[in-house]
């Protein structure tokens, strides 16, 4: 398993080394070991997601109130997709800043979402799966989202796509606008709510 550290803190993509014979493939996206060494404790599963979306759909950017609070565990185990990591987390090192890891069944890169950081994804394919592993159950009351296409972010989605937007993705507001209305997660209480449900 190759570990990288993304441009956010405490994110980070492993790409397992599938193995492929007459029968077929295996391949191990999660693996405790890899995870434990990078992130420092083991990935605390409540549920387990499974996205189908055509080519063009983009979700996101979504993120959980925290407290409580997400982490979340993805890979694309069909067609392909663009996957972005932003850290919205008041007072963070990294407060602003994204990543990007194109997501496909040649790798089977994973990417691993700290609590208090917002996620989206654009299917490149049609028929694109992508499976979560998630910190805590859904609430949808606990639900949030922000304009993917906030020019301040600068997202790097691909322009000769044609975007599908659900309802409440295309009425988000922006960064800044969430930052003044209180929405955003403190780094702080992420870190705190981290190690309370870790044990750490």
């Amino acid at each position: 398993m190759r570990v990288r550290e993304l441009a956010v803190s405490g994110g980070f993509e492993f790409t397992p080394d599938p193995k492929q014979d007459r029968r077929g493939l295996f391949v191990s996206p999660l693996q405790d070991e890899a995870f434990v060494g990078a992130v420092g404790h083991r990935f605390p599963v409540a549920q387990m997601n499974h996205i189908i979306s055509a080519r063009g759909v983009l979700r996101g950017l979504h993120f959980t109130t925290t407290p409580p609070g997400q982490c979340k565990y993805v890979y694309c185990a069909r067609g392909r997709a663009l996957d972005v990591i932003v850290d919205i987390r008041v007072g963070s090192p990294t407060f602003g800043k994204w990543d990007a890891v194109e997501m496909n069944t040649e790798h089977y890169r994973a990417v691993y979402f700290p609590r208090g950081t917002a996620h989206a994804f654009l299917a490149l394919e049609d028929d694109t799966l992508m499976s979560y592993l998630v910190s805590t159950p859904y609430v949808a009351e606990y639900e949030q989202a922000l304009d993917p296409f906030d020019p301040a972010l600068g997202l790097p989605w691909p322009k000769d796509l044609e975007v599908v937007l659900s309802d409440r993705d295309t009425v988000a507001v922006d960064l800044e606008t969430a930052r003044q209305r209180g929405m955003l997660p403190d780094y702080a209480d992420c870190l705190d709510e981290e190690a309370a449900s870790t044990g750490r």
